[in-house]
């Protein structure tokens, strides 16, 4: 691998971590239930990643906070915007892939 430097690395990092936010926010359509069932991650758990790497750095920063530097906007109008009520078979699919915890 390429010799880059730790802040090469973050700087890098920050970079894909800020693409993949922009995606999912012009994504709309792809809710959060599947993303959970096929990849076992959605845009809750970034935002809680987020959180967590702000509270670990020392900022204290609310879910409600973390949730809108994801979405891009309120969660709850995200929500009325774009979320749809999850069918039975995503429901069912969710319980048997769900993270253990």
């Amino acid at each position: 691998m390429t010799d880059i430097s730790r802040e090469q690395q973050i700087e890098f990092e920050a970079a894909v971590f800020r693409r993949l936010v922009s995606h999912l926010q012009s994504r709309s359509d792809v809710q959060n239930i599947d993303m959970m069932n096929l990849a076992g991650f959605c845009r809750n758990c970034l935002s809680n990643w987020y959180r967590d790497a702000a509270i670990e750095a020392g900022v204290d920063i609310s879910r409600d906070e973390s949730r809108e530097h994801v979405y891009g906007m309120p969660y709850e109008e995200w929500k009325k915007l774009h979320q749809n009520e999850a069918s039975d078979a995503q429901k069912a699919a969710f319980e048997l892939n769900k993270p253990k915890e």
